[in-house]
């Protein structure tokens, strides 16, 4: 699957290209130019590794973007339920509780 930004990750960028270019610029260039298509690790293994930091760190931001990718790349719904369920034990009920409400609102919008 792609690394190519949605609409909303483009926004993302767009807005911090205000702020601060040479993050852009990298995020653009190295994270998703670079990282994100090394081979020893799959674009879903990478997704996975993605939302469990980001929902262990809290980044209610930029969550719903990286679970929409990792839907994408081929992670199911259930093995982000699993994910969510597995890091409240490890990262803590609120950071969970937080993950799942925002789960919820990607899988609501995505039912036809």
């Amino acid at each position: 699957m792609s690394t190519a930004a949605t609409p909303r990750s483009q926004q993302h960028l767009n807005a911090i290209h205000e702020v601060a270019p040479k993050l852009e610029d990298l995020s653009t260039k190295v994270l998703f130019g670079d990282v994100w298509e090394r081979t020893e690790l799959s674009k879903r293994d990478r997704s996975l590794v993605t939302i469990a930091a980001l929902i262990a760190m809290n980044r209610v931001e930029v969550i719903p973007g990286h679970m929409k990718r990792a839907l994408d790349n081929g992670v199911t719904k259930a093995e982000i339920g699993e994910v969510i369920t597995h890091l409240a034990f490890y990262s803590g009920w609120p950071t969970a509780a937080s993950a799942a409400l925002i789960a919820h609102t990607l899988f609501e919008s995505q039912k036809d």
